[in-house]
């Protein structure tokens, strides 16, 4: 039973396969040829691994900067990373991950199906992190067999629509259509972001807009731009380390500035990469989801993962990045003089997540939104984990935790309501709120359908 239950949980959180799945059966239903079947299941299947093979290069560029980091300044505490905790997690609460995971995906196309909140979340791993935190907590608060898991399923079901809902006010500006949602479990931040955007950036042009000099136009081009900042960051970070230190630790001997250089050239090839992914994705995955939404759910949207938003402002994932960071930097010396527990700024969700809000923040607030948008995000990153690890049982004691802003807000949440209800009284909760979702959609006036 468990390696049944493994096997459908490698399935499903492989983004590449489930999505791959979702493109098939809406191909299927809309009776395409076979040809036409077959090339557009591999095509996305491709994509999604053209994205996948872009986000490894850009991670081994970014693993040494956050060591580097933490050497030169000599700092030490708690480096929020979603891949650390889970692994830890899982020996323990692997089953209930499991199948809460799996039904969980039921539950959210249930939840698209009879609720307006018409989006299927199609972020497997993501899925996957939020399914095991959910399990951590309802065990921690003693849920066991078939409660624990329906209840884990119902809320697992009713964030991954939530989420891409109060998302798509944003992913409308950003996209310039309301075809693809927006699928990953940082979207309090990114949200947050887009908010900041819309109350300070009024006249301030785009990251995309640069005016230079004729003979600065090469920094027109996002890679070259991407390369040579990232090329500063290493070199700052590589000379605080010193030589000794880079060259023990990760060039296996080679100059540490020669180092520099070649990483801050591999992080910008990993984006252009992921770029690619993106758009052989959304080529594909857009039209398929069209028959399996017909078929299945009515007028739901595919949620896709964060860097889906990436080309449409690829100097803001740049800016949100940079400014995310350091709002993690100054969040880290807030938590020192309040005597908290360290929150060290990971690198790895201050790119993604960072990025993702600076896309937000330049949508609603040009270049002025991206900056003061992923600064706010930043803060919240670092500080969401604080609060956090007390409703971690056991794994709160672990020198890591979930990093991005959803898994703080839900665990934050989900943790208190274990701390002062039973049971049965969450469990009436959370199906009440379904329940509400429901009757709104069948009993509430329909909005009426403009031409867009």
């Amino acid at each position: 039973m468990d390696s049944i239950l493994f096997f459908i949980l490698d399935i499903l959180k492989v983004p590449s396969v489930l999505v791959g799945l979702i493109a098939l059966v809406g191909l299927v239903a809309q009776k395409k040829a076979f040809p036409d079947i077959i090339k557009g299941t591999v095509k996305t299947i491709l994509g999604f691994l053209v994205l996948g093979g872009g986000a490894t290069v850009l991670l081994s560029s970014l693993t040494p900067l956050g060591s580097m980091f933490e050497h030169a300044f000599n700092v030490q505490g708690i480096i929020p990373n979603n891949e650390a905790i889970v692994s830890m997690a899982l020996e323990k609460y692997g089953t209930a991950t499991a199948l809460i995971m799996a039904f969980g995906m039921v539950a959210n196309i249930i939840v698209a199906r009879f609720t307006r909140l018409k989006f299927i979340f199609l972020t497997g791993h993501h899925t996957f992190y939020m399914a095991c935190m959910i399990g951590v907590i309802l065990t921690v608060a003693g849920f066991e067999g078939v409660q624990l898991v329906f209840v884990g399923a119902l809320t697992l079901g009713l964030i991954m629509a939530f989420f891409p809902a109060i998302a798509h006010f944003y992913m409308k500006k950003i996209t310039g259509s309301n075809d693809v949602g927006f699928g990953h479990f940082g979207t309090i931040g990114y949200v947050l972001s887009g908010a900041i955007g819309q109350a300070v950036g009024k006249g301030s042009p785009s990251t995309e807009e640069m005016d230079l000099p004729k003979n600065l136009s090469f920094l027109r081009d996002s890679s070259i731009s991407i390369s040579l900042t990232m090329m500063i960051i290493y070199f700052v970070l590589a000379i605080a380390s010193g030589n000794e230190y880079v060259s023990t630790h990760f060039s296996n001997g080679q100059h540490y500035l020669v180092y520099a250089t070649i990483q801050a050239i591999t992080f910008a090839a990993g984006v252009y990469v992921i770029l690619q992914g993106v758009r052989l994705i959304l080529a594909e995955i857009v039209p398929a989801f069209t028959g399996f939404s017909e078929k299945l759910v009515p007028d739901a949207k595919p949620a896709l993962d964060c860097p889906i938003v990436f080309p449409y402002a690829p100097n803001a994932v740049l800016v949100g990045f940079l400014s995310s960071f350091m709002g993690g930097i100054i969040g880290l010396v807030l938590l020192g003089q309040l005597n908290w527990v360290l929150i060290l700024p990971g690198v790895v969700p201050h790119f993604f997540c960072g990025a993702t809000a600076g896309v937000f923040g330049n949508a609603t607030g040009g270049r002025r939104g991206a900056i003061l948008g992923a600064f706010a995000h930043g803060l919240l990153i670092t500080f969401l984990p604080v609060f956090l690890l007390p409703v971690l049982g056991s794994l709160g004691f672990a020198n890591t935790t979930f990093s991005d802003t959803d898994f703080g807000g839900v665990g934050i949440v989900l943790g208190n309501m274990a701390q002062f209800m039973s049971k049965d009284m969450i469990m009436i909760v959370i199906v009440a709120i379904f329940l509400l979702l429901v009757g709104y959609n069948y009993l509430a006036k329909k909005p009426v359908k403009t031409e867009e």
